[in-house]
């Protein structure tokens, strides 16, 4: 299994660029949006934490049977750790 995704970029005029990466982010919103590969064939999809927020969320599609997929919205607590880490879509929690 490899954690590259291959990208396919398109422009309002049709113009294709194809790239690969480990994870990218789009900007809705005003917060990034990650995606990227987890572990079992998971596309994981999560958004940035900023200062005063409690929750965060990472959605996980999972593929099933054929044309059939799962999705899965889960809210997470930011806890305050002694270190000063928050969790977010680039600590892989």
């Amino acid at each position: 299994m490899s954690d590259s995704l291959q990208l396919i970029l398109e422009d309002t005029d049709g113009t294709q660029l194809v790239t690969s990466c480990t994870r990218f982010a789009v900007m809705w919103q005003g917060r990034e949006v990650w995606i990227q590969q987890v572990g079992n064939d998971q596309l994981m999809i999560g958004v940035d934490v900023e200062e005063g927020d409690t929750e965060y969320a990472n959605l996980l599609l999972r593929p099933l049977a054929t044309n059939l997929v799962s999705l899965e919205l889960e809210m997470e607590p930011i806890e305050a750790d002694d270190d000063g880490h928050v969790h977010g879509p680039d600590c892989n929690h």
